[in-house]
């Protein structure tokens, strides 16, 4: 991995890490065709926000982190059998 090459992760980088890999852990427990649309937008959602949020607007972040573990116990749910992406416009702020 990347981290291996001498690079250290941040603290911040490693719940984002945390977070996603837990994600992938939870639709385990779903259906095929539950499971290939909660990584399929689990994944998008990561990829877009390692592209449009900078590194150091460390508030967002952790408000992603804070909103992506909500969702996560949501999904940890056995009631629940789906995750939908929501889009925060934060260009009005900057």
């Amino acid at each position: 991995m990347g981290a291996s090459r001498g690079q250290r992760l941040s603290g911040m980088q490693k719940q984002v890490l945390s977070l996603y890999r837990g994600f992938m852990r939870a639709t385990r427990s779903k259906s095929d065709e539950e499971r290939r649309n909660i990584e399929s937008i689990a994944s998008q959602e990561f990829r877009r926000n390692s592209v449009e949020v900078d590194r150091k607007n460390f508030l967002y972040i952790e408000y992603l982190l804070r909103r992506g573990n909500k969702q996560l116990d949501q999904l940890r749910n056995p009631g629940t059998t789906g995750l939908t992406s929501l889009q925060v416009d934060l260009s009005k702020n900057d």
